[in-house]
């Protein structure tokens, strides 16, 4: 007979895999996840924010840096496509709101209605994602993933406001056979052939992938 103490697994956080503390225990994420989420949510929001930014780097050569060639035979774009497909609609502004509807429907919420401009709209789905952030990490069980895409929707406004470049991302390999694209500052990661959920600081510990191919 097995002793249920060492079948029992400590709750872990969904986005990073760290284990849980005590007064964390039945949520879905731990504080810090939770922090983070509501960091990137707000650099996103208001006249200064990242998302604000995107308008002026629409301009081929504004943003990265880019130099523009004199003599060329073929005229410029005149918008640059990066920065428009994240500011337009379908964009950043839409994904958020989408991720609200998801959040209204699970808690039987009429739906959010939006006013305004994209800018404004972004405003106004940035405020209500973060006043319901403590219930979406505590109860959401897709708050991984919605974690997940604002910090990747964050870093790719950043990038193109920026020119930012985006943290080069490494392939590491699971004991199982299964591989992992991570960056530097993956808080955790999911193998998808075995399901095995890495913390930041396992995770980081993994063998390259190419490396491992090559031993």
């Amino acid at each position: 007979m097995h002793d249920a103490a060492e079948e029992y697994a400590w709750p872990t956080c969904a986005p990073c895999g760290r284990g849980l503390r005590h007064e964390e225990l039945g949520r879905i994420a731990c504080r810090l996840c939770q922090r983070r989420t509501d960091e990137h949510l707000e650099a996103l929001a208001g006249d200064t924010g990242l998302y604000a930014s995107l308008a002026d780097a629409l301009t081929p050569g504004a943003g990265l840096g880019e130099g523009r060639v004199s003599g060329s035979r073929t005229a410029p774009l005149p918008l640059r496509l990066e920065p428009l497909s994240l500011s337009a609609r379908g964009g950043i502004v839409t994904v958020l709101q989408t991720w609200l509807i998801d959040w209204h429907d699970t808690l039987g919420w009429r739906h959010p209605r939006w006013e305004g401009g994209l800018q404004q709209q972004l405003d106004q789905v940035v405020k209500a994602l973060r006043v319901n952030l403590e219930w979406a990490a505590s109860s959401h069980p897709a708050f991984a993933e919605f974690s997940t895409e604002v910090a990747s929707l964050t870093r790719a406004c950043r990038s193109q406001a920026t020119g930012e470049r985006p943290e080069r991302r490494i392939t590491v390999a699971c004991p199982c056979g299964g591989t992992l694209r991570i960056t530097i500052s993956t808080p955790g990661a999911r193998c998808p052939g075995c399901g095995t959920q890495y913390a930041r600081a396992d995770v980081l510990e993994l063998p390259l992938a190419e490396r491992r191919m090559a031993a």
